[in-house]
């Protein structure tokens, strides 16, 4: 395999998860009675340009199908990050009236309802029918396409270009990031600013958060990369922030290179030399993170069944990607868990992929009153905890597994 950036050949593995369907392909009942389309999944690094990547098996259009069931919506502490980030952006680009944000991976309306709500045009680009059409039930124009410069030029020529472009959680799910980067340089304005957030890889190998590895994400990143990746495709990164969202993100600040009056901000050379101190350049760096991921995998399997031999009983909470990373590398099933609670109507009434374990609605939690519960979302883990305070009178008690296995 090659790099999906520079062309490199790829020899250096991160991690080998084994195999798993797509993290989101969540299954009806119909879909119980026949095969699921599992693929390797294992991630390798690029030793010229640090980009950090999956190996190629499932294409993205499999995996951002027509009914794909992940809403932004449905985590409080998300929707709060989207509107603080609306008030900064306002506040420090001058937005107004006479100003126009597009968001590409617009999902459910989640973000631009804040934007639309100041009176600022907007539109979303979204792929997904399913979230488009939530966002459109909240009055936002979503263009429902794939990103990338064809489009970017289309809607270019029709005068729609973007003082503020916002790119959440998605470069990372983009196999051509060349092209989808590129697009970016087109659609801005001279003067426009887009921002991107994404997981640091820093965090995510420092903090062995294998389980946000599934095939939705194609690339894994770094301030090293993202910096080559975004100058070679037209756009210069003046500024970036470190973020607690989905267990430490960052954001990137970037403008067009020909034409951009922001000035770069110091925080970039200074993120720049701790990824550099921290080894992010070298070889080493990505070494034993395999063997971290099964401490993780072998002390779950541990408590799970241990938890079965007490016949004391195991639900999980959050139908998260994540959390069926975590299940299908660790060949848990109902046994060991008996079904996971959602929020997500989409999701209820569904099984988990791969592991089939069933997804309910919280009252069924409420009734059922399970000895523990498996917070598989650990990033939410503290607003999860303060949701489902109502189980410690029951004495029920919370488990995450990623870093570490925690109970309490």
């Amino acid at each position: 395999m090659k790099c999906r950036h520079c062309g490199a050949e790829l020899s250096l593995s991160l991690i080998d998860l084994g195999s798993a369907p797509p993290s989101n392909s969540y299954l009806s009942e119909e879909s119980l009675h026949a095969p699921e389309q599992w693929s390797p999944l294992r991630v390798l690094v690029c030793e010229s340009c640090w980009l950090v990547q999956t190996e190629d098996f499932a294409h993205f259009a499999d995996l951002f199908s027509n009914d794909y069931a992940y809403f932004s919506s449905y985590s409080s502490s998300w929707l709060k990050h989207a509107e603080s980030y609306v008030e900064t952006m306002t506040r420090r680009f001058g937005l107004g009236a006479s100003s126009r944000v597009v968001e590409v991976a617009s999902n459910d309306g989640y973000l631009l309802q804040y934007v639309k709500g100041r009176g600022i045009p907007c539109y979303g680009i979204e792929p997904t029918a399913s979230t488009a059409q939530a966002a459109r039930a909240k009055g936002i124009e979503v263009i429902e396409s794939f990103f990338s410069v064809a489009l970017a030029q289309e809607l270019a020529d029709k005068d729609l270009r973007a003082d503020l472009m916002a790119a959440n959680n998605v470069l990372a799910h983009v196999p051509d990031i060349n092209d989808f980067v590129a697009g970016f340089a087109c659609l801005l304005t001279p003067l426009g600013v887009a921002t991107f957030e994404f997981p640091h890889l820093l965090r995510l190998v420092g903090e062995n958060q294998f389980d946000t590895i599934y095939h939705e994400h194609f690339s894994y990143l770094s301030l090293t990369a993202v910096r080559q990746i975004m100058a070679r495709n037209g756009l210069h990164v003046f500024d970036v922030e470190e973020l607690p969202t989905h267990g430490g993100s960052l954001r990137l600040y970037a403008q067009r290179l020909e034409g951009g009056t922001q000035a770069e901000s110091p925080r970039v050379a200074a993120l720049q030399e701790r990824e550099r101190a921290a080894g992010m350049n070298r070889a080493d760096f990505y070494a034993g993170f395999q063997a971290k991921a099964n401490t993780v995998k072998n002390d779950l399997v541990s408590f799970l069944i241990e938890a079965a031999r007490s016949g004391k009983r195991v639900a999980a909470y959050g139908a998260a990607a994540k959390g069926n990373t975590l299940l299908n590398y660790a060949g848990v099933r109902p046994d060991l868990v008996s079904y996971v609670v959602d929020l997500n109507p989409a999701k209820q009434g569904k099984c988990l992929p791969g592991s089939r374990i069933p997804i309910v609605a919280e009252d069924f939690l409420k009734q059922d009153k399970p000895d523990f519960i498996l917070i598989l979302p650990w990033n939410l883990r503290d607003e999860i905890v303060a949701q489902l305070d109502y189980a410690r009178a029951w004495g029920g008690r919370f488990v995450t597994a990623v870093p570490s296995l925690r109970i309490d």
